[in-house]
């Protein structure tokens, strides 16, 4: 009995696993999306036809399906380092407006300057705001307790309600008025400041996606293999056991959220170095609580992160064409985003139990490495 009680752990383990568990919850959240187009009308073949068209149909699709994922990947690593300390953002709307406002703001001021200075300037600028943006409620959360949670979604409103004032106001950042017809939006950013073309033909698909991979790949060392991780690790775990220790745990918060921040800001700047060029009402697109369903998804593994936001991210593109070739709403896809949400809380619960209820066993390595000791979102508890 006790050989093939040793088989079946290791099994359950690894049905637990950050990415076995993303990948279970979207499947089962697809199927129930599939259900919900069945309902308005559209056969089950047609939806996935129009899904399949609008993820891989073309080149074109794949490039904007890859910038999509690099803007929800920038923003779930933000979203993961902020967990690691054990505060949640949810501001990454807000946080991308910043961002894209900046960028703007600097990308159609340097008009004279080589790409060399006006790029990572336009890059460098958007981030900094979405650090400031985020160090509201990193302050507000250190300083007078006030919950991270709720500042930040507060402050999404306060973002978007920004975009709407500048590209409305001529004194801002509004392009000139030349008739009736004239669009509220910016001027086109310097060509300077636009982001390169990954080089595929037919196709939109920008470096973007190679600064998401190395922020993920480069947040993933910092956490797992230096002394700041360790320490982020440990004011999660305990905050009170961690300031005992020595460490100085406001701080460290306040530099997590904040740094979250800088990431989805980055996300709002290449938005805008992205074709069209502009910043215009809408432009974030809800990708900053797609980035949030990202980083619940991918419950604290950067790996997870990056894989994640691919399949996200082209499932948000071929929402898109689901209402144009199927009839089908495109709310379709928020709704199946909601349902990951629900499912990989349930998994966190099936998790806790399944955790109690295991066999005890001499521990193998440390527990600031393990993700057993990680609840949703790998949220240390």
């Amino acid at each position: 009995m006790i050989a093939p009680l040793a088989n079946r752990i290791p099994l359950r383990r690894w049905a637990h696993q950050p990415l076995v568990v993303a990948v279970a919850a979207m499947l089962a959240a697809g199927v129930i999306g599939l259900l919900l187009a069945a309902a308005a009308g559209a056969a089950p073949a047609a939806t996935m036809t129009a899904l399949w068209e609008g993820m891989f149909g073309s080149d074109y699709a794949i490039g904007a399906s890859l910038n999509v994922a690099a803007t929800l990947m920038l923003v779930a690593v933000g979203f993961t380092i902020a967990h690691r300390a054990g505060l949640v953002n949810v501001g990454g709307e807000g946080q991308i407006c910043a961002g894209g406002i900046a960028a703007t703001a600097i990308g159609t001021t340097l008009t004279g300057a080589p790409a060399a200075i006006t790029l990572p300037a336009v890059i460098v600028g958007a981030g900094a705001a979405g650090w400031l943006w985020a160090a509201i409620a990193a302050y507000l959360r250190v300083r007078r307790g006030t919950s991270e949670i709720i500042t930040t979604l507060l402050l999404n409103f306060v973002g978007l309600a920004l975009v709407l004032l500048v590209v409305h106001e001529p004194a801002l950042l509004r392009q000139p008025v030349t008739s009736s017809e004239t669009l509220p939006q910016s001027e086109p950013l310097t060509p300077a400041a636009h982001l390169p073309l990954l080089g595929i033909e037919r196709s939109p698909a920008t470096i973007a996606l190679w600064i998401a991979v190395a922020a993920a790949v480069g947040t993933a060392i910092l956490v797992r293999h230096s002394a700041l991780g360790t320490r982020l690790r440990a004011v999660g775990l305990n905050p009170d056991a961690a300031a005992r220790l020595g460490l100085p745990v406001q701080r460290l918060r306040f530099l997590s959220l904040s740094a979250a921040g800088a990431f989805a800001g980055v996300a709002g700047g290449l938005l805008v170095a992205t074709a069209p060029f502009v910043l215009a009402e809408g432009f974030s697109s809800g990708y900053g609580f797609s980035g949030l369903v990202v980083g619940l998804l991918a419950r604290g593994s950067l790996s997870a992160v990056v894989a994640v936001s691919l399949l996200l991210g082209f499932l948000v593109s071929g929402g898109i064409n689901l209402q144009l070739a199927a009839n089908v709403p495109a709310s379709t896809i928020s709704v199946v985003e909601s349902l990951m949400i629900v499912f990989i809380a349930g998994a966190a619960l099936w998790t806790r139990s399944w955790r109690r209820s295991e066999p005890a066993s001499p521990p193998t390595v440390s527990p600031i490495d393990t993700a057993d000791s990680t609840d949703l979102a790998g949220a240390p508890r």
